[in-house]
């Protein structure tokens, strides 16, 4: 079982990017995929999840609106959409993947992607 993120990169304050988790060794399905971001000298911060039932959330205040998480389980893909990207929204951001239902504590995720970096700046 692994998983693997795409869709980083550069973009100016105001884009978009749409970051893709892709899991390989097993049905998407009955996962729920978490979205983290890195936070210097800090745990992960929790960005968001998608459960298997589809149910979803995005957990920071000065997220919501901005970002959603979705999934395509034919694709075997899970998505973070970011849209009105800000310059404090560069870091690295990694997709988890967990039996359970959604949850913000990253210990509760047992599968864990390489992360992929965004970077916001003009």
């Amino acid at each position: 079982l692994d998983v693997v993120e795409s869709g980083g990169g550069l973009v100016q304050p105001g884009g978009s990017l749409r970051l893709s988790c892709t899991m390989s060794g097993h049905p998407l399905d009955p996962y729920s995929i978490g979205w983290f971001r890195r936070v210097p000298g800090k745990e992960h911060e929790a960005v968001g999840c998608i459960d298997r039932a589809g149910d979803r959330n995005v957990y920071s205040f000065s997220m919501k609106g901005r970002f959603t998480v979705s999934r395509d389980n034919a694709k075997n893909t899970a998505y973070l959409q970011m849209d009105n990207l800000r310059p404090e929204d560069t870091t690295t951001y990694y997709c988890a993947a967990a039996l359970i239902g959604c949850s913000a504590q990253q210990w509760d995720f047992e599968t864990w992607g390489q992360g992929t970096q965004v970077t916001v700046s003009s």
